[in-house]
């Protein structure tokens, strides 16, 4: 089965030490005054992009997005996205591996999982050119290449995360110690289901690894989006669905198997009820 395009980080044969795991570009230097064309993919690792001039169009799992200034996208690995850039576009593309950033302290790891559960930021200008300055660190550590960079520019990213997590907050000031602790858990349910969509699809699995109820797990997801476990759970599968479709070749059953269906008829079936398309017709509307 072909799989949809998957693009890697690559050693650099002029940065041998970096073996791969972390990249920071100036668009300004990338673009090189040509207009930027991605077609839909997908990322094994984490992508930024922080525009401080801005004009295009980001697709992010099938939601379109307006490239415009003082933005901050940000794709986690696995997530397909299709970008459009003009040739004007000033500020930074980041990209790096989960082996760069993960630390053994579980509140970092946490940091980066908070930040990333938003694919957009549409900042204000003052909060942006603050963002900007670490930023420009971040490539002036990467460029320079000073005794212990990488553990300036992950002290920066830190700080980065920090920052998009409080500007987060600061749009949802009705928060109190009790609905951190409830989005935190639906953040963990919500990473959980991107990464094993594929094998797990039971409520009673999901709550098991977040050492939740049933209930509990269904209380935290209708008090926060609205919806139960199995709803969230069904629309990730057809995320993924869209996904294959759209992304790749393969045949309708192929799809299905890849994404633990034996039976096609009920997989299209599936489809169908939470879609209004059978997948095929799917695939012929939007391609």
């Amino acid at each position: 089965m072909k799989t949809i395009p998957v693009r890697h980080l690559k050693t650099s044969q002029k940065e041998p030490n970096l073996s791969g795991d972390f990249m920071i570009k100036s668009l300004q230097e990338l673009l090189n005054g040509k207009n930027m064309v991605h077609e839909l993919h997908r990322h094994d690792f984490f992508f930024f992009l922080a525009l401080k001039k801005g004009t295009g169009n980001h697709e992010i799992d099938f939601v379109n997005y307006n490239v415009t200034d003082y933005t901050i996208f940000i794709i986690r690995p696995g997530q397909v996205h299709k970008l459009d850039l003009d040739s004007n576009c000033q500020g930074y593309m980041i990209q790096f591996n989960t082996e760069f950033y993960y630390s053994i302290q579980k509140e970092l790891n946490s940091l980066l999982q908070k930040a990333s559960a938003i694919n957009y930021y549409q900042l204000k200008k003052d909060d942006f050119l603050k963002l900007n300055l670490l930023l420009t660190s971040i490539f002036t550590e990467y460029k320079n290449k000073a005794v212990a960079y990488k553990e300036v520019i992950k002290s920066n990213l830190n700080i980065l995360f920090i920052e998009l997590i409080r500007l987060k907050n600061t749009n949802n000031k009705t928060f109190n110690t009790k609905d951190l602790y409830i989005q935190e858990r639906l953040e963990e349910f919500l990473h959980s289901l991107e990464t094993n969509i594929i094998k797990i699809k039971q409520v009673s699995q999901y709550a098991d690894m977040l050492n939740l109820s049933n209930y509990q797990l269904n209380t935290i997801t209708k008090q926060t989006l609205g919806k139960t476990a199995s709803q969230l759970i069904n629309e990730q599968i057809i995320l993924e669905s869209k996904r294959y479709l759209l992304a790749s070749s393969n045949q309708i059953n192929q799809i299905a198997y890849h994404l633990g269906y034996e039976d096609v008829s009920y997989f299209i079936r599936f489809f169908k009820k939470h879609t209004g398309y059978s997948p095929e017709a799917f695939r012929k509307k939007l391609k």
